[in-house]
């Protein structure tokens, strides 16, 4: 969810840091006709356990975020961003937004860096996942997400941090897209995931999980924990970004992207000097503005971005 919830950790565990100013809105849910049901024989959700829609505007320092976010969300969907045909790529990109498996920065982390891509070429389809049940309360809500935050900049902890419906609602989402491919204009060969925070673990969750021609075929792995994992011997090209003042990994080192390396797997990293936990597709004035360029160029590298009958 960006800055506010690393705000509201940063608070909870330094309590000598100034107190973020933090404004959460109730919103209507958005048109979500375009969106595609991963279950649609899911049972409709009975009233008063839909999912929440608030508006965040948080100010901590100098920084200002607003964002649009969701949580409680049990019917997950994804929404396509296609790019004009006359520049199409035929590369697909699912992006998982994060938010601690507690909500989902549907704009910074999903629609932004969708139409982004769109716009360069490539079709995107933001990944709305299941995620930890939260209070319906907005106070009650921004508590768990503070402790939450919290708790995964302690040594170790983040890793029991997690929602397996979330990797089997990305792995559901990449099987759709392929068994459409036609009618997206893409190739399934070329359908990868970028991930943001707890979209990355989801991301890199489905890489681990997923067997041959199920898992993504390449991924962006963005401000993901950084900690050493067992890597496939078949997994996918792997992009990697954090910033070096991460508020909640930064101490990890970069032991995954070692790990992807030993493995003699392609990997690629980006660390940037500033832009903390959550800069999205970019924080104004810091280099982390090159993100989305740098991914796209490295996808371009990789032969993912030629146009193929």
């Amino acid at each position: 969810m960006k800055l506010l919830s690393l705000a509201l950790a940063l608070a909870i565990a330094t309590p000598v840091l100034a107190q973020p100013n933090v404004k959460m809105d109730a919103v209507p849910a958005p048109d979500q006709s375009a969106a595609v049901p991963l279950y649609p024989d899911q049972p409709a959700v009975k009233a008063g356990q839909d999912e929440q829609w608030s508006r965040m505007q948080v100010t901590i320092g100098t920084n200002a975020i607003d964002n649009v976010m969701v949580r409680n969300v049990v019917r997950p969907t994804i929404t396509p961003y296609l790019p004009d045909p006359a520049k199409a790529t035929g590369a697909a990109v699912i992006v998982a937004p994060g938010g601690a498996f507690l909500s989902l920065s549907m704009t910074g982390e999903g629609s932004d860096v969708a139409r982004w891509l769109a716009d360069h070429g490539v079709a995107a389809f933001v990944l709305k996942y299941r995620l930890n049940e939260t209070p319906r309360d907005d106070r009650a809500f921004l508590g768990m997400m503070g402790a939450r935050f919290a708790d995964a900049a302690k040594p170790g902890a983040v890793r029991t941090i997690e929602e397996p419906r979330a990797t089997q609602d990305a792995l559901k989402a990449l099987a759709i897209v392929r068994s459409r491919a036609a009618s997206y204009g893409i190739d399934p060969a070329r359908t990868g995931m970028i991930g943001f925070s707890a979209g990355a673990m989801t991301t890199l969750n489905a890489t681990l999980e997923g067997k041959g021609d199920q898992r993504p075929a390449f991924i962006g792995y963005i401000y993901g924990p950084m900690t050493d994992i067992a890597v496939p011997a078949d997994a996918p090209p792997m992009f990697s970004a954090i910033a070096m003042d991460d508020g909640l990994f930064k101490r990890q080192g970069f032991a995954i992207v070692e790990a992807w390396r030993e493995a003699g797997r392609p990997v690629e990293l980006h660390a940037y000097e500033r832009g903390d936990h959550g800069f999205g597709a970019g924080k104004p004035g810091t280099t982390t503005m090159g993100l989305m360029p740098q991914f796209y160029a490295w996808m371009e590298a990789r032969g993912l971005l030629s146009k193929r009958p």
